[in-house]
């Protein structure tokens, strides 16, 4: 696989690089998350060094993964960029391309082509509270989130991480929330809807009741970011309405909305909005003024 084809820009007599190659990359390193073997985090490193520094990204941004033959799908970094010399990626075993991805093994070259979208709104977040609420594996791009501000630690105010899945053996990054959890510079609120495990020492409940319990009352300098499946959202919105998070302080990411990635398809179009490149990160103000399709 070829790195990515250089042409000349006649407009401006630049040269640009070509958005549907992706860049070559080996599989480092497969890291199984989940009890049922559904989720694995791949570990990628670029094959040009070179690429490393064109593929410069924020939290937030998604790439399209590409296996030669089988086609491409978007997933969300879930590597920081404050981490050097690779990139990470949670991939759920659930189509054509996602399945063959998981059958493939450390060594293997494949493509990745990106950043793509938009990131969080990091200039905006500096100095400020952060709280993070995420639920199962659409935790991947605020693990990115979460390792870039612990980096940067003097840049933000309060952390406070809402985390849950269905039960223990389907939470992601174990080892990582466990750290998380010990640390006194940020608050790591882990949950599960339910477990038998008597061993089991963090939260029990749904995510929208944890923030509830757990989530800061909103002030003007606190932000909220959420990521996670719809029926999640749904129900974790009216918690931070009554906890008073105005919705320009109430950030979503569409990820779930994402295709080409270059706004080509038309795919992902919610009214004249392009998720891939107006998105996917969004305001709940923003996603107020537009069609009820997402």
């Amino acid at each position: 696989m070829s790195a990515p084809a250089r042409q000349l820009d006649a407009r401006k007599g630049d040269i640009v690089e070509n958005p549907y190659l992706p860049y070559p990359v080996r599989i480092d390193d497969i890291i199984t998350e989940t009890e049922d073997k559904n989720l694995k985090t791949f570990r990628f490193v670029f094959i040009n060094p070179e690429d490393e520094e064109k593929f410069a990204y924020m939290p937030g941004q998604f790439a399209e993964l590409s296996v030669t033959g089988k086609g491409e799908i978007p997933i969300g970094i879930a590597s920081s960029p404050t981490e050097k010399g690779f990139i990470k990626f949670t991939v759920n075993k659930v189509g054509l391309v996602s399945s063959y991805l998981h059958s493939m093994k450390a060594g293997d070259v494949m493509g990745v082509r990106g950043p793509l979208g938009n990131s969080y709104p990091w200039e905006t977040l500096k100095g400020k509270n952060v709280v993070i609420i995420g639920g199962g594996f659409a935790f991947t791009t605020l693990r990115s989130s979460i390792i870039y501000m612990l980096e940067n630690r003097d840049q933000f105010g309060q952390i406070h991480v809402i985390y849950g899945a269905r039960t223990p053996g389907m939470l992601l990054y174990d080892q990582e929330l466990k750290a998380w959890e010990a640390r006194d510079d940020m608050n790591m609120h882990i949950t599960v809807d339910g477990t038998d495990d008597p061993n089991w020492k963090y939260n029990v409940g749904f995510v929208p009741t944890i923030t509830e319990q757990k989530a800061p009352p909103a002030d003007e300098d606190t932000y909220a970011i959420i990521c996670g499946p719809p029926i999640m959202i749904k129900f974790t919105q009216p918690v931070l309405d009554n906890l008073g998070y105005g919705h320009e302080r109430i950030i979503m990411s569409l990820e779930n909305r994402m295709k080409c990635g270059i706004g080509m398809c038309g795919r992902c179009n919610i009214g004249k909005d392009f998720v891939c490149k107006d998105g996917p990160v969004f305001t709940l103000a923003q996603l107020n003024t537009m069609p009820k399709e997402y």
